[in-house]
Formats: C-alpha cells, structure tokens, sequence
C-alpha cells in the first residue's frame, strides 16, 4: 500500500514539475506600457516580494466591484476560494486570517470597504511569527484620504427559500478621523436536509450490531446577525489610535434529522430524531495604539475583551412508530457564560534591508458551564497563554532570510476537579527566498507553531450522545506542537500567473479523540495521539485567456497522511481542489465557481467540508449592481465524514437541498474621499471560549 502511494506520489510530482521547469526557462516581463496621449505605465499585476505576493486591482475588478468581497472574489487569486453567496473566505480547505491595514478584520468588515478605496491586496502564504501561527494571511492595504464618506447597502435574498444576506454600512471622515457603523444579517431557516448514516459498533468480546438509518427528511437552520461601531484616528507616520465595539448574535444555529433506524440483531424499525444547536451573543471591545519614533522605530500594543452568553443542546429520542414506546431519550443543555482577555506589545526596528520585531501577548479565558441535564451542576475552568518572540528579516541581493525564535507558555485548570495541565514550548521558524528574477521566485521555510487543548476536549462533564455514547473531556492533555516544512515555485508569465507548492506536515502529539468501553458504555474521550503526518502538493494557476474579458484560475491538490494513536495505524490520500471562470464585458460579469473540498485524516476520522458550485451574472450600472444566480447548478452538496475505529465505524454524509436561486441587489454611494481604517500591525485574539453539546 504503501508502495503505490509513494508511486502515485512520484507520478503527480513529475507530471506538474515538467511544465513548471519549461514555463521557468522563458523570460518575460510582466510589466506593460502603453503610449497614448501621454506615456502611461502599468504596474505588475502580481509583484512578487520575499515574504508575499501584493497583487494590484486592475481598473475593470474596481468597476466589477461593489464591495470588499466581490473585489476579492474578481481578483481571482489561484489559491483563495472567496464565497461572497456564503461569506467565507478559505484556502487550500484551511481558514484564512483576513487583516486590513494589518488589522485582523471579519468578514462583514471586508465586505464593508469601497473597491474604489482598496490600494492592493497582499497574499501571505507562509505567515511569520507575529501572525501566531496562521496558516495563511489575507491583508487588504486601503487608502488614506482625509474627507468624506460612504454608504454601502447590499441585499441577496432568495427565491425559494429563507437563505439570504443583507448588509448596511456607514462611514464619515474628518480630518484624521473616521467613525464607521454597520450591519450585517444571514439568514439560512429551515433549509430541508437529510442525514445518509451507517453504523457498526463492535463490542470488546467481538460481537457486532450495525445500525442503518433511512432518512426521512430534516432541516437546517443558521441565522445570525452583527453589528459595530468603529471609532479611527491617524497622524501619518506618527500616531495611529483605533477603537471598535461590536456585538454578535447567534439567533439560530440548529440541525434536525429523522429517519428509521433498523439493527442488525431485531428485524423492527425504530423512529429516530435527532437534533443539535447552539445559541447566544457575543459583545467584544478593542483598542489598539500605535506610535512610530525616530530612527525607524514603532511601538504597537493591542488589547481585546469578549464575552459570551449562550447555550448550546442536543437531543436524541428512538420510539417503536406504532406504540410510541420511548426507547432511548437524551437531552443535553449546556449554558455559558465566558469571559476573555487579551494583550499584546510589539516593538519594531527598521533599516534599510533589514528588520526586527520583538513582541509579547497575553491572553486569558474564563469559563463557566452550567449543565441542566445534571441537575445544573456547574464547571469551571481557567485558560491562561503568554507568548514571546523575536523575529529578524535581512535581504542581500537576491537572497531573503527570516529567522525566528517563539516560547509559548500554556495553562488550563478545572476548579472543581482541582485539575489541568501546563507547559512550556519553543515555536522556531525561518525561511529563505531566492529571486531568480523578477518573474521566477524560490522559497524555503520552516514553521512550528503549539494547539491547546479546547473547552470541550477537557472538560471532565460527562455528555450522553444516545443509548450508549457517551463523551468525557480529558483534563490531562499536553498542549500539541506542529511543524511544516514548505517549497514554493512562483511564475509569472504573459497572461500566466501561479505557484507550485510542497508542504510537509507533522505534529508528533496531536490531540485526538479516543475510544473505549466501559462496561455497556462507548466513552469517547481525548488523547496526545502517536503523530500525524502529511505532505501535500499543489498547483495554482491564473490565465488570463482573453485579456480584460475571460480569465480562469484555480488549484489541484494532492494529499497524503497518516496518523498514529492508540490502536491505530492509517493512511489516507486524495485530490482536491477549486477552479473558477470569469467572463466579464460591458458592465456584465458571469461567473462560475465549483469547489471539492479534501478529504482530511485527524484521529481515526476522515472528514470534508462542504462540496459547492456556483454561477452568478451581474450587471454594474453607475452606483448600482443587480445579479442573479443559483447555488448548486451542478453536483450534489456533501458534508461528512467517514470514522474507521475498530468499536465504532460509520459513514455520515450530510446533504442539504441548496439548488437555490437568487437575486442581488447593491449599491455604494460615496462622496469626498475615503479614509481607510486604523493599520494595525498586530492583532490579539481575544475569542471567548464556548461549550457544545455532542451529538452524532
């Protein structure tokens, strides 16, 4: 086995190295003139840096643009899967870190930005130590003006279903400063669903029962809705003060399904609904200060606060359909109520081909759950994480170094078990880029970063999941440390941009679930695994096959892995990858986008995000944009995941009736010049902790 995979390895490796290696031998400029009444020179569309890619807007993906997101989107950059129907942003299948002007930004704040006011967008696909180990960055850098204001308001409602987003901002200037306030709302209500599940439990003696579920139907439910209010104020390159309060609420996040379970060991159909879901608000306040001093010197500190208030629940309930007889009846409910705290203090020094960033965070959660399905019994738990480093950036000629050098010190405790775990780990990491020219670009880099173990994986509460699932935390578990050797080709060619990629992953102590009998009860807890390890290959090119008019752009990825735990050995490999068209003329753009999630290995569970397609037509017309289109024209939507434990095997494929057309509406409306926001150079990450009721 292992054989073919590393042949089918070697085969993929050489069938995208060849033509990477004949595009590598041509040299062409990217850069183009053009003489009309005067001399108008036009700037890289990509320019390639040492530690980024900065990609420049081109005039018609302005004039395409309504907002933040659909600039994103028509820059079409090879590796990024920008969803403004679903409003994510991702790559690779991993999240991305959005930043504007260095400040860690959500998605309804990018949504937010005028096109008109976005200078460039710079692509970090191997992030430092300041960005806390981030698997990919995302910063959008804004212009500067000192007057005026905008307002945004988009609307992309449905036709045949509750699915939507709606979204409104305000920003006025003056002088050096700015105040913005906004509002955005998903909704998603009672989207019909159902659950394909297939189960078989073996028990310590080695008998087995397996359980099949025919689905009856279900539903979907994930309403949400934010608003902020955001307060500027900069003194060009001297002071810059930023100050933001925004509220979030989780009206509804619910799935519900119901089927006919039939055993392997009784010929009778048994009635199953089963449901789970979460609700609550989340407030949160920040503040960030940053002051620049002579000799190139800059001081930033940054602090948050959030808190949450919610719950979260699920239940499970099995009944004979003719006699109503209550087989199996489990609800678990679980209230909030969580605080967290964050700081942190960088200081940087600047040359001329040099730098340094020496910094430090803290960061503090304060948690307590209160369980009604145990007689309200009450936990509480403690997080505590400080963090220093020092990072140093050189170029000399072509060549580029970084260096640097992380500790990271981690705690948790339970008051009421008097228990928890602490440690200290030493995140290094550097890289080293090679400029062939300025088309052609090599880089090396090695990264480590540290995991801490979540709320819900160590907290000791017993949760009941059915009959006989059970779901017990472990407070004993080490913070899990990761390193990623990566390499990376980058080209750009006439009409041609892309990257090809080789990333080797391992975390020697990942933290996985664990399973176990005790006595009738399968306990799943938590468990420091044997390792997991993965290389991966990727692809992602740009083609710009009828200039201004028709651009294509995409990414194939090739994983393979393997993780070691407690009576388990297993490999997995699979392809994956997005490709998106664009056609764009006369004010008309039509769209298509579909994407096939990775299929990824983590404990003895293969899992994948959702598979999607998209095609949208819109049309721009003076402030006004008007669209329609429809999500799932093609394929079937699928989310699961596929478990291979020797006690418990199934398969869960959730499908989701999301062939939906809709239409958009937007409008930007501006008037003097926008002033971009704060640019924060770093962010703390201040999220309150939250619980979650297991469910299958």
């Amino acid at each position: 086995m292992r054989t073919t995979i590393f042949r089918k390895i070697m085969t993929a490796v050489f069938a995208i190295l060849l033509p990477a290696v004949a595009i590598a031998q041509e040299s062409a400029d990217t850069i183009t003139a053009q003489t009309l009444d005067e001399i108008v020179i036009q700037a890289p569309k990509v320019i390639r840096k040492a530690d980024m890619d900065v990609l420049y807007p081109s005039e018609s993906a302005v004039e395409n643009s309504k907002n933040g997101m659909q600039l994103l989107n028509n820059l079409m950059i090879p590796t990024l899967t920008v969803n403004d129907v679903m409003s994510s942003i991702s790559a690779s299948g991993q999240a991305v870190q959005i930043r504007i002007n260095g400040r860690e930004a959500t998605i309804e704040q990018v949504r937010s930005l005028s096109p008109e006011s976005i200078k460039r967008v710079e692509w970090i696909d191997n992030p430092g130590l300041r960005y806390n180990g981030a698997a990919y960055v995302l910063n959008v850098i804004i212009t500067n003006p000192s007057a005026g204001g905008s307002l945004m308001l988009n609307a992309q409602p449905a036709l045949t279903t509750r699915f939507g987003n709606y979204f409104a901002d305000v920003k006025l200037n003056n002088g050096k400063s700015q105040w913005s306030v906004g509002a955005t709302y998903k909704m998603t209500d009672d989207i019909k669903a159902h659950r394909d599940y297939n189960e078989t439990f073996t028990y310590p003696d080695g008998n087995s029962l397996t359980r099949r579920e025919q689905p009856l139907g279900g539903s979907v439910d994930d309403n949400r809705a934010s608003a902020w209010l955001t307060y500027s104020y900069i003194k060009p390159d001297t002071t810059v003060f930023y100050a933001s309060l925004q509220g979030f609420r989780n009206i509804s996040a619910k799935e519900r399904y119901e089927g006919m379970l039939r055993l392997s060991n009784d010929g009778s159909d048994i009635y199953l609904d089963n449901g789970n879901g979460s609700q609550g608000t989340t407030p949160s306040f920040s503040t960030y200060l940053e002051h620049h001093f002579p000799h190139k010197q800059t001081l930033v500190v940054d602090f948050g606060v959030s808190l949450y208030n919610g719950h979260s629940f699920s239940n499970y309930r099995e009944l004979m359909p003719e006699s109503e007889n209550v087989l199996t009846d489990v609800s678990t409910y679980i209230t909030d109520c969580n605080q967290a705290y964050a700081v942190e203090a960088d200081y940087i020094k600047q040359w001329n081909m040099k730098r340094l960033t020496v910094g430090a965070s803290y960061n503090a959660n304060r948690n307590r759950s209160t369980y009604r399905n145990l007689d309200n019994s009450v936990f509480h738990q403690k997080q505590d994480k400080a963090y220093f480093f020092a990072e140093y950036y050189q170029r000399i000629n072509n060549f580029t170094f970084t260096a640097g050098i992380g500790t990271q010190y981690t705690s948790f405790h339970f008051r009421e078990s008097n228990q928890g775990n602490s440690s200290w780990n030493i995140r290094p990491q550097a890289s080293i880029t090679y400029s062939i020219n300025s088309n052609h670009r090599l880089r090396l880099g090695f990264s480590s970063w540290q995991t801490a173990p979540s709320l819900s994986e160590t907290n000791i509460a017993p949760q009941q999941i059915d009959g006989f699932q059970w779901h017990i935390g472990n407070p004993n578990l080490k913070t899990s440390n990761s390193y990623m050797l990566s390499f990376r080709y980058s080209f750009s060619l006439p009409r041609v941009d892309g990257t090809f990629g080789i990333r080797a992953f391992s975390s020697p102590n990942a933290i996985a679930p664990s399973l176990y009998w005790d006595d009738s009860h399968l306990i799943t807890t938590f468990e420091n695994s044997r390792g997991l390890q993965n290389i991966v290959f990727n692809l992602s090119p740009q083609v710009e096959i009828i200039p201004k008019w028709l651009t294509a752009a995409g990414s194939l990825e090739y994983r393979a892995e393997r993780m070691k735990g407690s009576g388990y050995y297993l490999w997995n490999h699979n392809w994956s990858g997005n490709a998106q068209l664009m056609l764009s003329h006369y004010g008309f753009v039509l769209s298509a986008q579909y994407t096939k999630s990775a299929r990824t290995l983590y404990g003895e569970r293969i899992s994948w995000h959702e598979d999607l397609s998209i095609i949208d037509l819109s049309y721009n017309w003076n402030k006004w944009q008007f669209g329609v289109g429809m999500l799932m024209p093609f394929g079937k939507y699928d989310q699961g995941s596929k478990q291979l434990n020797h006690y418990n095997s199934n398969v869960k494929h959730m499908r989701v009736d999301l062939r939906i057309p809709y239409i958009s509406v937007s409008y930007n409306l501006q008037w003097g010049h926008q002033k971009r926001g704060a640019q924060k150079l770093i962010n703390v990450d201040a999220n309150a902790d939250r619980s979650s009721a297991g469910g299958r």
